[in-house]
């Protein structure tokens, strides 16, 4: 059973370096490439004041992270529910930098967050699949037909659940629908030559039976192709075809 964890985080601004903190924690769980519903989500208070730019682009503001726990209030919770799985984040370097930034303040001995599980780094994989184009998340979206326009703001549990769709697309492979063909029966021992040219033709096959689109699922069949079609500015060749 593979358990991936897709991550996000929302900070206060852009280097932990110069003392900026983790505000959101975002977590969605894949388990055999299917979601499962369990998830990892937080909101935390940075003990310290948010960038006005980081602001405006997750709109967290002090006021509103004022009475949420602290990192070292949900630090075991968060290496427990993480602990043994792969870590699925885009742009990785950023957010375990913060992680392990977070983890090194604490006394309590805890180490790096590379220790307890494996990291994938979605934009790395990005840019090797897609080599000279813009990988952004946003950008992910748009060429793999996904439906982001919910997006105003940033948010660390959003941002995850739509990484988890890129993901899937972008490792989701192509398989075949061919059928292989009935082998043809072969003559016996001593059976007459030349062949009975009756005993090679195939068994009568029974008719198909037709399945046919129910109207829900042909309501949701055509939203999904709407959503493709504004998601590639009108280049969905499938409602072109239609």
């Amino acid at each position: 059973m593979a358990r991936q964890l897709i991550l996000d985080t929302e900070t206060t601004g852009l280097e932990p370096a110069q003392g900026h903190r983790i505000i959101e924690i975002g977590c969605v769980e894949l388990v055999d490439r299917k979601l499962t519903g369990s998830r990892f989500h937080v909101y935390l208070n940075p003990e310290r004041e948010v960038d006005a730019g980081a602001v405006a682009v997750h709109g967290l503001s002090n006021d509103f992270l004022a009475d949420k726990p602290r990192f070292a209030d949900i630090v075991q919770d968060f290496i427990d529910f993480v602990t043994g799985a792969e870590l699925i984040i885009h742009n990785a370097p950023f957010d375990v930098g913060f992680l392990n930034h977070e983890l090194n303040r604490l006394t309590a001995g805890y180490k790096t967050i590379g220790d307890y599980c494996a990291i994938l780094d979605t934009l790395l994989m990005a840019r090797k699949k897609h080599p000279g184009q813009r990988n952004s998340l946003d950008a992910l979206c748009k060429r793999y037909g996904i439906d982001n326009t919910h997006r105003n703001l940033h948010g660390a549990l959003l941002d995850a659940e739509i990484l988890a769709e890129v993901y899937l697309a972008m490792t989701g492979g192509q398989t075949t629908l061919l059928l292989e063909p009935e082998p043809l029966p072969q003559p016996g021992p001593g059976a007459a030559q030349p062949m009975d040219l009756a005993a090679t033709r195939p068994r009568q096959r029974l008719p198909l039976k037709i399945l046919r689109c129910t109207d829900a699922e042909l309501a949701a069949h055509a939203a999904r192709l709407e959503a493709i079609d504004k998601a590639s500015g009108g280049h969905c060749l499938w409602k072109q075809a239609g």
